[in-house]
């Protein structure tokens, strides 16, 4: 490892690492034993699966139950797993096994993958994440077998639990329910919905959130990150559920249908899943035009950083709306909790938000070029967004790209998993500072 790392940044390590682990899940799903025809994918849909799988999208060519075999699962789930937790997250447990010491290099390394502001304590963070993800996806595991045992024989209720909790808390949407269904059968099955809803949140929430939540007995405080965290997800899953509820209440092919219990869980897991999990409960082809733009709206914002999750995160969305609240009212400072953000902190923000819009727009008008617009807009819009936010929701467009398509979504999967600022980083040439400033120069705004 210490010879691979020696002459690369930790953002080339990383891009490099997804890239290997990738190509490692395509090469495996193209071998016969991988689908049920004993034929394997052509590597380019074996490539489409394995970046999805890895990026923890759950965007699919093909659909998982109906096409792999066991075989081909178990290399999705493993990629899903590792894709979820970092690569360099899996070395280091290896590491731990083997009893070698990190160095500070790799300790580096993980403080760039696990996107932590310092790498003090990284190592034990990291330690934490293994066994928060072990205990969480357990349990939920567990509770999905229990439910799903009452449909079928338990030794397939045990695999499903399994498969189906791995793939939630990674944040990544690949089932097994066949015919490019999702969860759309347990609509109304609180004890699916809740569960793979809490599966997705914690997933979402970040590792560092996790690991401060475990210390509040001894400490008594969280950080402003967490605060933040904590407050915009609540708000964001609140207010979407409540705007789902509305726009889709009488909509005969999503919620009117069902009970008003039915339509609350309907609600809340479509406000839930696009923050950036891929599951559905809901025919995404079906909901309103306004539930559909709602959809893409939390798609590009994603959850919270150092996650499982995809997207600008919501972190950026709340320095972003907090820089807009103190221009509004004419402050200088952005405060948020009774802290002072730094102007660093803004910059990046609106960094993060810019090359996240400029991709997903790029992306839609290079899908309506290459696609010949042979679909409404809102398929290209939502396509990309998803793609680049690792969602995996789909308006059904994904199966019926062309191969250069294909290629496109592939990249902005890629792009979307590592974050766009480690993607620039990594291809960058970077420069010492410059040692002159520039005089200042005013430009009129508004």
């Amino acid at each position: 490892m210490k010879k691979i790392t020696e002459h690369l940044d930790p953002p080339k390590i990383l891009v490099l690492g997804f890239a290997a682990l990738i190509l490692i899940g395509a090469f495996l799903l193209t071998l016969p034993i991988a689908t049920h025809d004993g034929k394997g994918l052509s590597f380019l849909n074996a490539l489409f699966t394995a970046t999805s799988a890895t990026c923890v999208t759950g965007l699919v060519v093909v659909d998982t139950a109906d096409t792999f075999t066991t075989f081909g699962e178990l290399v999705i789930l493993a990629l899903i797993q590792i894709g979820g937790l970092g690569f360099m997250t899996f070395a280091t447990f290896f590491f731990f096994l083997l009893g070698k010491r990190i160095s500070l290099r790799e300790r580096l390394i993980l403080q760039e993958a696990m996107n932590n502001v310092s790498f003090a304590g990284i190592v034990k963070l990291v330690k934490r994440v293994l066994v928060f993800t072990a205990i969480i996806e357990l349990a939920g595991a567990a509770i999905l077998a229990i439910r799903f045992s009452f449909d079928m024989p338990i030794g397939k209720a045990i695999y499903w639990g399994i498969f189906h909790a791995i793939s939630n808390f990674n944040n990544a949407g690949f089932d097994l329910n066949g015919e490019f269904r999702s969860l759309t059968p347990f609509v109304d099955d609180p004890t699916v919905v809740l569960t793979v809803c809490a599966l997705i949140t914690l997933g979402g929430i970040g590792f560092i959130v996790l690991n401060e939540l475990y210390e509040y007995h001894d400490t008594r405080r969280l950080s402003i990150h967490t605060k933040v965290v904590l407050a915009t997800t609540l708000i964001l899953t609140l207010g979407a559920t409540i705007l789902i509820f509305g726009f889709e209440y009488g909509n005969h092919k999503t919620l009117e249908p069902l009970s008003f219990t039915g339509k609350v869980l309907g609600s809340l897991f479509q406000a839930v899943t696009p923050r950036t999990a891929g599951a559905n409960t809901l025919p995404i082809g079906d909901l309103t035009q306004s539930t559909l733009f709602l959809i893409i709206f939390l798609m590009y914002v994603g959850a919270g950083p150092g996650s499982t999750a995809g997207g600008i995160k919501i972190t950026t969305l709340a320095v972003l709306s907090a820089t807009v609240w103190s221009q509004i009212r004419g402050r200088e400072d952005v405060v948020m909790f009774r802290r002072r953000i730094v102007i660093e902190t803004i910059l990046k923000a609106l960094t993060v938000a810019t090359i996240g819009m400029f991709v997903v727009m790029a992306v839609t008008m290079l899908l309506t070029i290459i696609e010949d617009e042979r679909h409404p807009f809102m398929m290209y819009l939502f396509e990309a967004t998803s793609a680049f936010g690792t969602v995996g929701l789909s308006m059904g467009l994904t199966p019926e790209l062309s191969p250069i398509g294909r290629l496109i979504i592939i990249f902005t999967m890629f792009a979307g998993r590592l974050g766009p600022l480690t993607l620039a980083f990594a291809v960058s040439v970077r420069r010492k500072p410059n040692a002159v400033r520039q005089p200042k120069g005013k430009i009129m705004i508004g």
